[in-house]
């Protein structure tokens, strides 16, 4: 029986995550302690988001919850605690931010905590949070006319990939003298145990106790899997390797590892680490 053999929350846009025994699934993605998946970004004087494709030192940003705060630490930096109770939406700063093709309201956190991530960075930035007020609606071309909505993820809001997947790629680099790879190379929400290579990709749903999940679209790759989350440096980089049997016609040729995913059901559900998992194929 597949089972949920992984949940890792990402507060922080393209940051390290934060690895879970067990977390709440809402439409908005993965949730635990009110904080959800993707619900800060860090953004430059302009409002635009940074990540590890142009920045890979973000890797090293790493949170851990501490009570009413998140507390954030980095190579050679002081540790930083950024509250957790979302600010009033009445009075709080906020600025305009751009992801991909959309411009999104956020809170803009204070003059510290950007000049903590422009140390931690290497570039002037800030930190934006996502707005109580905003909404960000997932393109409808992949969910067949389901609504869904997302904070500051890609995409979509919860990214599911396959251990057997892994271990698939990893046979293939390893044949190839190259290093294998861990998970966190293709930062997932979730991930299964149990079911064949990329067997996700024909997915028409998951059902793990109440919650129903839908795979929408595969996960496009760009160079981020290249870069070795432990150290924020490029390292083996398994992009020619997956040219050869991952490029998808659907995505315009793009390379995949994964699927994303949206809420039909069992919103605000508690998910855990060894639950089993219904996992019904598209044909």
């Amino acid at each position: 029986m597949p089972v949920l053999s992984a949940i890792t929350l990402y507060p922080i846009k393209s940051c390290a995550g934060l690895s879970l025994q067990e977390a709440t699934l809402t439409s908005l993605g993965v949730m635990s302690a009110q904080i959800y998946d993707r619900e800060w970004m860090v953004v430059d004087h302009n409002g635009m988001c940074l990540t590890q494709r142009e920045h890979p030192r973000m890797a090293l940003i790493k949170p851990t919850l501490k009570g009413a705060t998140l507390e954030l630490r980095a190579p050679g930096m002081l540790r930083l605690e950024v509250p957790l109770g979302l600010p009033d939406p009445a009075t709080a700063p906020t600025l305009t931010t751009h992801l991909w093709e959309d411009t999104v309201l956020a809170y803009d956190c204070d003059a510290l905590t950007a000049e903590w991530f422009s140390q931690a960075i290497g570039v002037p930035c800030r930190l934006a949070r996502f707005h109580a007020n905003a909404a960000r609606p997932v393109s409808t071309k992949w969910t067949g006319g389901v609504q869904a909505t997302t904070m500051f993820s890609d995409g979509y809001p919860i990214l599911v990939a396959g251990e057997a997947s892994l271990q698939d790629l990893n046979q293939k680099l390893l044949a190839a003298g190259r290093q294998a790879l861990p998970m966190n190379r293709f930062r997932p929400n979730l991930v299964i145990d149990g079911i064949e290579a990329f067997e996700e990709d024909y997915a028409e749903s998951y059902l793990i106790g109440d919650v129903l999940l839908k795979p929408v679209k595969p996960c496009p790759r760009c160079p981020m899997p290249s870069i070795d989350q432990d150290t924020g440096q490029f390292g083996p980089d398994p992009m020619d390797i997956m040219q050869s049997y991952r490029a998808k016609p659907e995505v315009d040729g793009a390379l995949c590892f994964g699927m994303n995913a949206i809420l039909l059901a069992g919103e605000d559900q508690h998910v855990r680490v060894g639950q089993e998992i219904e996992v019904t194929l598209a044909f």
